[in-house]
């Protein structure tokens, strides 16, 4: 058979050649879609926000204080254990660990979240500029390799003791340094990218070098951010726990988390449920908070979209 038989003549059709073949793809939608597949972490995400959600919510409506002495002289609301009218039991003033555990995770929480957003921002921001600037790498190694060598639990608890208790202060102290290791780990990726190819081409170009971070740099980086995220927040909240465990933290006054498990260690031993369920809503927050956040991070990364 000779080629005439074997082939035939196809005209061009226009409206064939504008079709796609490969499937549209869309990076939130794919990363919606990653999340969801994710068993484990719908549960933890459906915990994540029950949680949240008492904590915001009940101790607007159960006008918990702290100092409030109002059934100290009421023998019978002392110590009760947990039970249907008191779910959490009551304490030796006759307050109730139910309002007390909420009133304490909201401010755990608000100070882990502002933390965790303060601490990021800024790393974010002097991380690019530092990734791409050789100017300031110098200042910023030495400043880094100081900052470092230091615990950071022992500058908290330093800059702590300086400012004095308090929410704001405690704020501070959690993230008048933290901010330079999250800018050291976005540099370190920043430089990961800043020479390849395209960005060589952009900057022959003219593109201004804010452009190419913001355009062809931090998009590239968001899953690694998400990451970053994903560790400090659970961290900060127990960096508070642990602050205030310590009487550094927060002042008398302020409920949290901490102060609770602080307060009842000494009824560890009479009534454990008044340390024992501070301690374990604590746990539930720390480890919802961490699953969600690794399963977004995970999800957030571009190559698991395959």
């Amino acid at each position: 058979m000779d080629e005439k038989q074997l082939f035939s003549f196809v005209p061009p059709r226009s409206d064939e050649s504008e079709k796609i073949e490969a499937p549209m793809y869309s990076y939130w939608r794919s990363v919606g879609r990653k999340f969801l597949s994710n068993k484990l972490a719908l549960v933890m995400l459906a915990l994540l926000v029950m949680l949240l959600l008492m904590s915001f919510i009940q101790p607007m409506f159960s006008g918990y204080t702290v100092i409030d002495a109002g059934k100290i002289d009421d023998f019978g609301a002392r110590y009760n254990y947990p039970n249907a009218k008191y779910w959490f039991g009551t304490d030796s003033n006759g307050q109730s660990l139910f309002d007390a555990v909420w009133a304490g995770a909201r401010t755990s929480i608000m100070i882990g979240v502002l933390a965790t957003i303060i601490t990021t921002v800024l790393g974010v921001i002097v991380g690019a500029i530092w990734g791409v600037s050789p100017k300031i790498d110098k200042f910023m190694l030495e400043l880094y390799n100081i900052v470092n060598n230091v615990p950071a639990l022992l500058i908290m608890m330093v800059f702590s003791y300086a400012f004095g208790q308090g929410f704001w202060n405690l704020l501070l102290a959690m993230t008048i340094t933290t901010w330079v290791g999250s800018a050291y780990f976005i540099r370190v990726n920043v430089i990961g990218l800043r020479d390849r190819e395209y960005n060589i081409a952009s900057r022959t170009l003219g593109t201004r070098t804010w452009t190419t971070i913001t355009k062809n740099i931090l998009p590239y980086l968001v899953s690694i951010i998400v990451t970053s995220m994903a560790s400090y927040l659970p961290s900060f909240i127990s960096y508070e726990v642990f602050l205030s465990f310590l009487g550094v933290g927060l002042s008398s006054d302020t409920p949290s988390l901490g102060r609770l498990i602080s307060e009842y260690t000494s009824n560890i031993t009479d009534h454990a449920y008044l340390f024992w369920v501070p301690v374990t809503i604590l746990g539930l927050v720390t480890i919802s908070l961490y699953i969600v956040g690794q399963a977004l991070a995970d999800a957030s990364d571009p190559r698991t979209h395959m």
